[in-house]
C-alpha cells in the first residue's frame, strides 16, 4: 500500500458492499449474462476502493480460453481471441483461483499482454473454471488489498452463479414435470377420474399417472420418491418413463412392476427409494393392482363400508430382485375409490386441546365418506379443503397428492 491513506481498503465496508452488489444483480437467463452484469457491476462500484477500472471475460471451450468480451475502460480486442489453457498465468490462476503477477513476471507472455493493453496479470477464474475475469488495475494499489479483495468478489460471484445454474435446473425439472402430469382427466367407460398434485418445493417428489391402455382398460399410477426438490423430480420421469416401456412391452402387471424396480435400483440419484401403487381398472370395474411399500388407498363402497389395498411387496428400488403380487378389487356402482401420497395422512395441524396431531387415515376416510356422493372432482376439491382447514394454513411440509374414482350409481350411468 502506498502512504497514500485513500486508498487503504475498509474490508469490513467492502463485505458489505459486495453482498449488496450480488443482491442487486438481476437473475439473468443463463450463466454468461450474469457474468457480464457482474462484471459491469464491480467496474462501476469499486474502481475507487480497488483501482479496478475494467478488464475482460473468457470463457473455456475445450483446452482453450475464448475473449467474449470487454468492459470498463479497457482497451478495445476483437472477440474471439483464444488463449491456451497451457499459457503460465492461466495455469497458475487455476491452481490459486485468484491471481496477481507482475508485469516482470517470466511467466508473462509481453507480446500477449500488450495486445490486451495491460501490465500485469490480475483475474480470478468463476463457475468451476469455466470463465475468467481479468482486470486492469490503476498504479498505487496493494497486491495483497486487491487479491483479499478479489478472493471475495469471486467467492460472492460464484454463489451467484451457483444459485443461477440451480434456479435454471429447477425451471427446466419444472417443465420435465409438468410434461408428464395428466393434463386433464381420463374419458373412461363412465367412470369418473381425478387427480391433483401439490408439491412442497417448486418441484416435488409425487407423481399420479392415468395411462390408456386400451378402450377398456386404463392404468392408474400414484408414486412418492423419497425426498424432495430436483433429484426426487427427475426420480419421478424414470418411474413415468419405465411404467410406460414396461406396458408397451406387453409385460404383465407384476413384471412391469418387478421391471421398474430394477430400473430405480440401478439409478444413479440419491433418492431411489420409491413407494407406488400401480393398478389396472377395467370397464367392468375390476381393479388389478400392485401395492410396493405405498399408503394402502382404499375402496368406499357405496353402502359406506370400506376396504384397504395393501397386496403388493416392498417399496421400489432397494433390492433389486424383490418379487411382488397382484391384488384385486372390485369397483361396483356408487364406489369410490382413493388414492394419495403420505404427505395427506402425515400433514400436521392441532386436535381440540391445541397439541400436534396427523390429519391421519381416519380423517382422509371420513372426508371421503362424507363426500362419496359428489363426482371424483368434488371428494378430492373436499378433502384438500378439509386439510387446509385441519392444518391451519400452514405451509405443507410434504409434497400432497390424491386421486378419486368414482363409479357412479347405476341410475346415473
Amino acid at each position: 500500500m502506498t502512504s497514500d491513506d485513500s486508498k487503504r481498503v475498509d474490508y469490513n465496508r467492502l463485505i458489505k458492499n459486495v453482498e449488496h452488489l450480488v443482491e442487486a444483480i438481476e437473475d439473468a437467463d443463463d450463466v454468461a449474462a450474469t457474468v457480464h452484469m457482474v462484471a459491469d457491476a464491480v467496474i462501476s462500484q469499486f474502481r475507487d476502493q480497488l483501482g479496478l477500472y475494467g478488464g475482460r471475460i473468457y470463457r473455456r471451450e475445450g483446452d482453450e480460453f475464448v475473449l467474449q468480451g470487454t468492459f470498463g475502460e479497457a482497451k478495445e480486442v476483437p472477440e474471439g481471441l483464444r488463449v491456451s489453457a497451457d499459457y503460465g498465468p492461466i495455469g497458475e490462476l487455476i491452481q490459486r483461483r485468484t491471481l496477481y503477477m507482475e508485469e516482470d513476471d517470466p511467466l508473462l507472455d509481453r507480446d500477449l499482454e500488450a495486445d490486451l493493453g495491460v501490465q500485469q496479470f490480475v483475474a480470478i477464474e468463476v463457475g468451476d473454471q469455466e470463465y475468467i475475469l481479468s482486470f486492469n488495475v490503476a498504479p498505487g494499489y496493494d497486491k495483497s488489498s486487491i487479491l483479499f479483495s478479489l478472493g471475495i468478489l469471486r467467492h460472492s460471484i460464484n454463489q451467484k452463479i451457483r444459485q443461477e445454474r440451480m434456479v435454471d435446473a429447477l425451471r427446466q425439472a419444472r417443465r420435465i414435470q409438468a410434461s408428464i402430469v395428466p393434463r386433464g382427466n381420463p374419458d373412461f367407460a363412465g367412470f369418473d377420474i381425478c387427480g391433483r398434485s401439490i408439491p412442497m418445493e417448486t418441484v416435488g417428489g409425487d407423481h399420479f399417472d392415468f395411462i390408456s391402455m386400451t378402450d377398456k382398460i386404463i392404468g392408474l399410477a400414484i408414486a412418492d420418491v423419497s425426498g424432495h426438490g430436483l433429484p426426487a423430480a427427475l426420480q419421478v420421469r424414470d418411474i413415468y418413463m419405465g411404467l410406460r416401456m414396461g406396458l408397451s412391452r406387453d409385460y404383465k402387471i407384476v413384471r412391469t412392476i418387478e421391471r421398474l424396480n430394477e430400473i430405480i435400483h440401478l439409478s444413479t440419484l440419491t433418492s431411489r427409494f420409491v413407494s407406488m401403487v400401480y393398478g389396472e381398472l377395467e370397464s367392468s370395474g375390476n381393479f388389478v393392482y400392485v401395492n410396493c411399500g405405498h399408503p394402502p388407498p382404499f375402496r368406499v363402497a357405496a353402502d359406506g363400508t370400506e376396504k384397504m389395498l395393501e397386496r403388493g411387496g416392498i417399496v421400489l428400488g432397494p433390492i433389486p430382485d424383490a418379487t411382488y403380487e397382484r391384488g384385486f378389487v372390485k369397483i361396483r356402482p356408487g364406489d369410490l375409490l382413493v388414492l394419495y401420497t403420505d404427505g395427506i395422512v402425515e400433514a400436521m395441524g392441532r386436535d381440540k386441546g391445541g397439541q400436534p396431531e396427523e390429519f391421519g387415515l381416519r380423517r382422509l376416510i371420513d372426508a371421503a365418506r362424507d363426500h362419496q356422493h359428489e363426482s371424483a372432482g368434488g371428494v378430492v376439491q373436499a378433502i384438500f379443503a378439509r386439510l387446509e382447514v385441519f392444518c391451519s394454513g400452514e405451509a405443507p411440509e410434504d409434497d400432497r397428492t390424491l386421486v378419486g374414482v368414482k363409479r357412479p350409481p347405476e341410475d346415473q350411468e
